[in-house]
């Protein structure tokens, strides 16, 4: 695949199927992610990245790095990720408490403050760590986008749960299917005069607004909603009016929200179980990430077949969440232990394993990827 900064990149093996379009690249990410510069311009959907954390922590990595050498080395990755953005892509950033708010600063200027999107709070425990001042339960994910308002177009809403479909009901029996009523009063503060009337219930009870509210509809749109049988007054006729929202034209999913709880996308515990499930004599990563935390971001960052990259692969969540999402990927890692690690742990779902998110996705077995190292010319 070519020389490099005096370095060769050599074929070492393809796994699976050919052609997948899945890589998995052993050597410095700094090296690696220039090697991809010209080809993967602006073909990147979706990158996430969980870098080494400073903490000290040496169990894996050599994490044991000045403040301002860590955020240097940090910084180059991240200017070497950005022109490999889609247009509309997104870059997720996982971090601790110990260089959150740095790193923060640090993005800022190489993505733009412009292009900071979100900051998601992860409860990555739920256990008490009752021998620390205080337990320490969060980490975060920094999110940026190329263009945020291109992002928000092309971002996919979160699949409907059963607390939200519970919601809809059907009590009169309407042909249009189950629905959910809502208020159908607003505040005053930008209302019309047209929005200030009283509604006749169908049992003859008059309604006016609450203090302070108006009503959503003018009059006549009052009236037309109310005889297209939108407007619920309850099971008697006489409740204040409120609107029915019906299942079939609401919109197919939820605004993701900014704080994502264990029961919802796993947490440390629940990727290290995972891992002795599938290596019974390995030792586990402290901190790895479970595939249902990866597979949200992929759900609404990526759609099937867009591209995906890690260039801290690590275990290789990451790109055993994409394979089992039909998405492709790239991940790089420079520790050989660890990429042994990965390259095993990917056999193993090329081979249909069933841990993380498999039985969630339907997961089988097949796909590929080709591995390369990067080794001294």
């Amino acid at each position: 695949m070519g020389v490099i900064s005096g370095k060769k990149i050599t074929g070492e093996r393809i796994f699976g199927e050919r052609d997948s379009g899945n890589y998995l690249f052993h050597g410095d990410n700094k090296i690696v992610l220039d090697h991809l510069a010209k080809d993967y311009r602006k073909k990147i959907k979706c990158i996430y990245i969980d870098p080494p954390y400073n903490n000290k922590d040496n169990y894996h990595y050599n994490d044991n790095k000045s403040h301002e050498e860590w955020l240097a080395e940090v910084v180059i990755v991240l200017k070497k990720l950005h022109p490999l953005m889609t247009e509309d892509g997104s870059i997720w950033i996982s971090i601790d408490d110990n260089e959150m708010p740095y790193l923060k600063v640090a993005a800022d200027k190489v993505f733009g403050r412009e292009n900071y999107v979100s900051t998601i709070i992860w409860q990555q425990r739920t256990s008490r760590e009752n021998r620390s001042t205080f337990s320490n339960n969060h980490e975060y994910i920094l999110v940026y986008a190329n263009d945020p308002e291109l992002f928000k177009a092309s971002r996919n809403l979160l699949p409907l749960t059963q607390t939200v479909l519970s919601r809809y009901k059907n009590p009169d029996n309407d042909i249009r299917g189950a629905w959910q009523s809502v208020s159908a009063n607003v505040q005053a503060g930008h209302g019309t005069a047209s929005q200030f009337y009283t509604v006749k219930s169908p049992s003859g009870l008059l309604h006016e607004p609450p203090n302070g509210r108006c009503w959503v509809y003018n009059k006549s749109r009052m009236g037309k909603e109310i005889e297209s049988n939108n407007i619920w007054f309850g099971k008697d006729g006489s409740g204040v009016p409120r609107i029915k929202k019906f299942l079939n034209g609401a919109k197919k999913g939820l605004t993701p929200q900014t704080l994502w709880m264990a029961e919802d996308v796993g947490t440390n515990d629940e990727a290290k179980k995972h891992f002795l499930d599938l290596f019974l004599k390995e030792g586990v990563f402290e901190t790895p990430k479970p595939e249902r935390l990866i597979s949200r971001i992929l759900n609404i960052a990526s759609n099937e077949g867009d591209l995906v990259l890690d260039c801290y692969l690590g275990s290789g969540s990451t790109a055993s969440t994409a394979i089992k999402m039909g998405r492709r990927f790239i991940g790089i890692e420079y520790d050989k232990k660890i990429v042994d690690f990965a390259v095993k742990r990917l056999s193993k779902v090329l081979e249909g394993e069933q841990g993380g998110i498999s039985k969630e996705f339907k997961w089988k077995k097949g796909g590929g990827f080709d591995f390369y190292r990067i080794l001294n010319s």
